[in-house]
């Protein structure tokens, strides 16, 4: 079972895009989900996680642009990112928290243009 992320495109520097990724309910309901991403040259990171109840965490270079959240009853999680910059240039993946390396998915490439 892999994570499909989608949502990604082009968009330009200051702009938003708003990815999502569902999953079997069994994954979902038993785990805080999170978004990762792995820009050109460089390794993935986590971006930020959320809680089977809600809760939130961002890394600090995202915080107050991104918005984790989660639609339990869809299996579904959402990052909704604002106030894109150059450097959130990157694939984006959705996986468990701490991260499942089964679950790893293709992933939605987001590309900011200047």
């Amino acid at each position: 079972v892999q994570l499909q992320a989608s949502g990604g495109g082009l968009v330009q520097v200051g702009g938003s895009l708003s990815l999502s990724c569902s999953a079997s309910g069994s994954i979902f309901r038993a785990n805080n989900m999170a978004w990762y991403r792995r820009a050109p040259g460089k390794q993935r990171e986590w971006v930020a996680f959320i809680t089977s109840d809600g809760s939130a965490e961002y890394r600090g270079s995202v915080k107050g642009r991104f918005t984790i959240s989660r639609d339990n009853g869809k299996n579904t999680v959402y990052l909704q990112m604002s106030n894109l910059k150059p450097e959130d240039t990157a694939v984006y993946y959705c996986n468990s928290y701490p991260y499942d390396s089964r679950l790893w998915g293709q992933g939605t490439l987001v590309t900011v243009s200047s």
